[in-house]
């Protein structure tokens, strides 16, 4: 038992039964306004829209995850809200949205106004990373219910009716242009924490490079915003076919653009130092890894194949950025490097 392949599943979180819940609740959620405000079905994919006149009003929302629990061991918490922003902005930008309000949502169990300083100062770098206001928000104290803290936003986001990126117009042909993670993000912590449980590694151990793992583990997650508006305002109108935010699932959140076509990532962006630790640690298998973190593309963005360099141009000012990959005809993903192809999609909510 003790030499087993870690899984996420048997970390603790099960991604294919938390799908079923969510669709279980969905199932549920019948009730549509009708008139200003009513729901634009069908292109959210990453964010759930309205219609508002010309524009449609995007929201998401998001928490950090069991990434608090490195940062409480630390003791360090002034990164954590960026990770927050981010998980939130990066979902609303995939549609084509620019965010410009954010709210956040603090449950502690005991009032800290250490803690909460140093939280904010997180959110309020977010928020500057992602030109928008955080405008409100709410403390809740729940003593009997939370264990420590937990933190989560939601953003809004405006976007041109005519302008949505909805991945309809996904082809065979269109080519995968990926955007670097800055490391693992906001995903897979009850999965790492467990690798490093396993392997017996501790936070202030070193990575091969030499940096302590507790600060890998620590690093924001990076924040597109800007230079995805900067790419579709530089692209001709209708350029851009589809964008995938890497969370959660790994590279299943692609096909949630598009089911019936098949994306091939033939040239991967480099995997962070951190995450290849982590799959050393725990003996995590190939396939486990690309459906549970980013692997490196925090974001991917499809385009028609005459605006790849463009494109890549646009994006690698922000940040490393290259051709990953390409469409054609057929379902599911893979990584022919890696000898990795999974089928499916991510769940949606």
């Amino acid at each position: 038992m003790k030499d087993e392949p870690l899984t996420y599943a048997g970390a603790g979180v099960d991604i294919q039964a938390k799908d079923e819940a969510a669709k279980a609740m969905v199932g549920l959620l019948s009730y549509a306004r009708t008139g200003m405000g009513r729901p634009l079905g069908g292109a959210g994919h990453f964010a759930g829209m309205v219609e508002f006149g010309e524009h449609a009003l995007v929201l998401a929302t998001d928490g950090v995850g069991t990434k608090l629990e490195i940062a409480n061991a630390m003791r360090r918490w002034d990164t954590v809200g960026i990770d927050c922003v981010a998980m939130n902005v990066n979902d609303a930008v995939c549609v084509g949205a620019e965010p410009i309000a954010f709210v956040d949502y603090l449950a502690i169990d005991t009032p800290d106004p250490l803690l909460v300083a140093e939280l904010a100062k997180g959110l309020n770098e977010g928020a500057r990373q992602s030109n928008m206001t955080i405008v409100g928000g709410e403390t809740a104290v729940l003593p009997s219910l939370v264990k420590g803290f937990d933190l989560a936003g939601t953003v809004l986001g405006v976007v041109r009716k005519d302008r949505i990126v909805s991945g309809e117009r996904i082809a065979p042909g269109d080519i995968m242009v990926g955007a670097a993670s800055s490391g693992a993000h906001s995903n897979g912590y009850t999965l790492i924490r467990r690798a490093m449980e396993k392997a017996g590694v501790k936070l202030d151990d070193k990575l091969p490079s030499g940096a302590r793992v507790g600060d890998a583990l620590l690093v924001p997650t990076r924040i597109y915003v800007r230079a995805v508006l900067e790419l579709l305002e530089a692209l001709p109108h209708g350029a851009v076919h589809g964008i995938a935010h890497i969370t959660g699932s790994g590279l299943l959140n692609v096909p949630r653009l598009k089911k019936d076509v098949r994306y091939v990532i033939d040239a991967p962006l480099p995997v962070p130092e951190i995450l290849r630790a982590v799959q050393r640690w725990g003996g995590v298998a190939e396939d486990e890894m690309w459906r549970t973190f980013n692997m490196g593309m925090g974001l991917c963005v499809l385009v028609a194949p005459e605006h790849e360099s463009r494109a890549v141009e646009i994006l690698a000012k922000h940040f490393p950025a290259q051709r990953v990959g390409r469409v054609e005809a057929g379902a599911g993903i893979s990584v022919p490097s890696a000898r990795v192809a999974l089928t499916g999609a991510k769940a949606q909510f």
